[in-house]
């Protein structure tokens, strides 16, 4: 079954200078019906505005994940890492036992625009910890590249869930295939563009929530950018 959810349908947030989308129950925004999609917690499209930010705030046993659109966004955190995220780079958070952090954007004239997503973890009360990759644009073109696991293989960062998280980039005659476990979950997020996946066509902040099928479909990309998640059931 794929079940379409499309990008105006999701909950929204303004505080001047934070623009929220959310994909999932979060904060004020609550839909029952959305609560989550196997162990996918939450998925925020974020626009930050320039010099401005998250302060500092807490989080405990929650895998967090980071995907920067456009802009940069500064990280400081109780471990000591004070990083900078570019477009192009994941960055992978495990809260486990308890971590603060902030995350700023310092440019004086540009947003940054970010994917904030949070997966349940399947090891409670580990110590934090922090992880950071750079993912080549060529890696993602025409093909879906593994960016985040739970064995951290290849230039994925390693989390402590049971999922897998694929980005990919696909246009004009690009194609590609996905096997899946019938038994799992799996998510679709279009970042951005036009694709097909399997027979439907989404549109950039559509989502498709998969479940029962073994395989999906890509093609007819218009400059799409894409994340596919693996889940648990």
């Amino acid at each position: 079954m794929l079940t379409l959810r499309k990008s105006q349908d999701r909950g929204s947030a303004d505080h001047g200078w934070l623009k929220s989308l959310h994909s999932f129950s979060f904060a004020s925004y609550h839909d029952p019906q959305f609560m989550g999609w196997g162990n996918l917690r939450v998925i925020n499209e974020d626009r930050v505005a320039a010099g401005t930010g998250f302060g500092k705030h807490s989080h405990r046993n929650m895998e967090i994940i980071s995907y920067v659109l456009s802009g940069e966004l500064a990280h400081e955190d109780s471990m000591g890492n004070i990083k900078g995220i570019p477009p192009g780079d994941v960055q992978r958070m495990s809260a486990g036992t308890g971590v603060t952090h902030s995350e700023f954007n310092h440019a004086k004239d540009q947003t940054t625009h970010f994917l904030q997503i949070w997966i349940e973890p399947n090891l409670m009360e580990v110590a934090p910890s922090y992880e950071q990759k750079t993912i080549p644009v060529i890696d993602k073109r025409g093909k879906l590249c593994l960016i985040a696991s739970s064995d951290g293989i290849g230039n994925a960062v390693k989390m402590y869930a049971d999922a897998k998280i694929y980005a990919g980039l696909f246009d004009g005659k690009d194609t590609g295939r996905l096997e899946l476990d019938s038994k799992r979950k799996s998510y679709v997020h279009l970042v951005k563009g036009e694709l097909n996946i399997s027979g439907i066509t989404l549109q950039g902040g559509d989502a498709l929530l998969i479940d029962g099928e073994e395989e999906i479909l890509m093609s007819d990309g218009k400059n799409a950018e894409v994340l596919v998640f693996d889940l648990s059931p």
